[in-house]
């Protein structure tokens, strides 16, 4: 792989000329290009067969759309990698995609991980929702579209086939049956309740179940209930009941159950006013696990097929994807995408378009999810536009805020202190944006809120600052909202202030009068407070906006309390993660148990080595 720039020579020279000057540098070799503003900001990254071929096609003076066009003209310089092959620069692109973000290019903006059920490998196996690398040793079935649609599974599923979900530590260090045993939940194998073989039997059942052999589980189920009926066992038969109507209850949530198709992703894209729905269905083992909507970032005048390719590189850059994937439209470089898609999987993935049977319907169906969820999506972002500009006319903004900013802290007596910052703009409540912070003051008094929000403020301008100067990269608050009065207000003007911002609106919410929500007062920068009307949905946005942050800063604050619950000494010992913490603390029973052993116990626990059973003697047994 070769890269290649050019620097224009005057500064200020942008548009085809500079990109048919740099055509000159380039051969026909497969690869990727990057096309660069006079700030040398990424603006397009694209693939080609022959990047001669395809980069001289952007210094032709006319017959680009609009998009392409003010492209070209903020095109100052441009930057090229060469591949060996076109399937490689196809998987190059959307990497680059999504590192870059190019302004020009089609980005999917939400592109987190989807869970999987996981058996574990376990003699008693454990069932349980599994989110990241498939690391741990079992059988995984998903994905599924949303952590709720694992856990409705799984609640029916316990209830059907009995299995534990608890960890492997607690399973062996439990001396009688827990809860979920005594309301049917679990057979409780942890105590000998049932037998390994039994047990076995139930997990077996479990995973024919998720494997789409359902019919059979209950066909067995069902012969079993009968003969348990006839021998007058009127208590198994009813039990053997309940677990059928759980598997019923599976299939009925699930909706579509495809016969012909085992495995696929349905894909099916609308577009409508300038901007798009993805929806995406899950089929694995001819069940439907779930869908999710995308709403990628796209241009005025897209192609559906350019969209969909984008889509699809983006999304299973880091997903695994399924023998066969059913689209609404079809793409431009299908052979490319099969390639690279079966390299991803290790065998053939086929690209469809379905016109007719049941995989068009499934398509179908995805389709009109796709238009149904747009025209929520715009419909929301319609009355989120009003609201901005509502909240623009009661604080004397000078426009709508793109991007407000809300900071709220939580704390027990000054313990376990936490700062929260939340993020909404124009599409709502953006949570990747979210972000926490751990009071590090250690000169704080306990509970001082002032403090608290001056390091919490401090970090964040002074990250700002460095990272995004310029502001230019759309990090930068419009409107700081702060849970406080006059006083908090003032000390978040101060520390502005002292970071050289002060062009920032900021607006402290107090409780106001008998600390009644509706009575909130608002507090500017040397201005009197002021309330809004009662029923004023402006009111009704920013309490809904001070709701989420406080909400947000309480569960951060209970993670790090719990975390802190859960801390024992052998967080301290170097060389002890989670894995040999847990091992240790299943083999001895706790943490002082640990500090009182020899060095042979320490040596006969699993994973641990005998230079680390002498370093965790040693942390416990140094002299002083």
């Amino acid at each position: 792989m070769t890269k290649r720039s050019n620097s224009p020579e005057s500064p200020v020279a942008t548009g085809a000329e500079v990109i048919q000057a740099f055509v000159k540098t380039l051969d026909g070799s497969p690869g990727v290009y990057r096309m660069l503003d006079a700030q040398a900001r990424v603006l397009y990254v694209g693939k080609a067969r022959n990047l001669k071929a395809r980069v001289s096609n952007y210094a032709r003076p006319s017959g680009h759309s609009r998009r392409i066009a003010r492209m070209i003209a903020e095109t100052a310089s441009m930057m090229v990698l060469t591949t060996r092959t076109e399937t490689e620069a196809l998987l190059l692109e959307q990497n680059l995609i999504k590192q870059l973000k190019p302004r020009y290019n089609v980005l999917l903006r939400d592109d987190k991980s989807f869970p999987n059920i996981l058996v574990t490998g376990h003699a008693y196996p454990q069932i349980r929702k599994h989110r990241g690398a498939k690391a741990d040793k079992g059988s995984y079935y998903g994905p599924f579209a949303s952590a709720g649609a694992v856990n409705r599974t799984l609640n029916q599923l316990q209830k059907a086939f009995l299995l534990r979900n608890c960890s492997d530590s607690m399973f062996d260090s439990r001396t009688r049956p827990c809860l979920l045993y005594q309301i049917k939940r679990c057979s409780a194998p942890c105590v000998g309740k049932i037998s390994e073989a039994d047990y076995a039997a139930d997990v077996a059942d479990a995973q024919r179940f998720l494997e789409g052999k359902s019919t059979r589980v209950q066909e067995t189920l069902a012969a079993q209930m009968a003969e348990a009926s006839e021998a007058m066992e009127f208590e198994r038969a009813a039990a053997l009941r309940d677990r059928i109507r759980a598997l019923t209850s599976v299939q009925t949530a699930q909706g579509i159950n495809p016969r012909g198709v085992t495995e696929a992703d349905v894909i099916a894209l609308h577009m409508e006013g300038g901007q798009a729905c993805v929806q995406v269905f899950f089929i694995r083992a001819n069940q439907n696990w779930g869908n999710r909507d995308f709403y990628p970032r796209v241009g005025e005048d897209v192609s559906e097929a350019e969209v969909l390719e984008a889509f699809l590189g983006q999304f299973y850059d880091q997903k695994e994807p399924p023998r066969l994937i059913l689209l609404s439209h079809g793409i431009e470089n299908e052979d490319l995408m099969v390639d690279a898609l079966s390299g991803k999987l290790g065998r053939k993935v086929e690209i469809a378009v379905p016109r007719r049977g049941e995989k068009a319907e499934l398509v179908d169906g995805a389709a009109r999810n796709a238009r149904e969820s747009l025209a929520r999506k715009m419909a929301e972002t319609a009355t989120q536009g009003k609201l901005l500009r509502g909240l623009a006319e009661a604080f004397d903004l000078d426009a709508p805020p793109k991007r407000i900013e809300v900071y709220d802290n939580s704390h027990i007596q000054g313990t376990n202190a936490v700062g929260a910052m939340i993020v909404a703009g124009p599409d709502g409540l953006e949570k990747g944006q979210y972000r926490k912070f751990n009071i590090r003051g250690e000169d704080l008094t306990p509970g001082d809120d002032f403090g608290m929000m001056k390091e919490v403020l401090t970090r964040r301008f002074a990250r700002l600052l460095k990272e995004d100067p310029d502001r230019e990269k759309g990090m930068w608050p419009d409107l700081l909202l702060i849970d406080g009065g006059a006083g908090q207000v003032s000390a978040v003007a101060q520390i502005m202030a002292e970071h050289g911002v002060e062009d920032i609106a900021m607006v402290g919410v107090a409780k106001g009068i008998d600390r009644d929500a509706g009575k909130e007062e608002f507090h500017r920068p040397g201005q009197r407070p002021f309330a809004l009307r009662m029923n004023d949905p402006v009111l009704y946005f920013i309490q809904r906006l001070r709701d989420e942050a406080h909400r947000f800063a309480i569960g951060a604050h209970r993670a790090k309390r719990a975390k802190a619950v859960g801390a024992t000494p052998l967080d301290d010992v170097p060389g002890v993660g989670a894995a040999r913490k847990r091992a240790l603390l299943a083999h001895f029973g706790s943490a002082k148990a640990v500090s009182r052993a020899n060095l042979a116990d320490l040596r006969a626990v699993d994973g641990v080595s005998a230079a680390l059973a002498e370093r965790i003697y040693a942390f416990f047994h140094e002299k002083t």
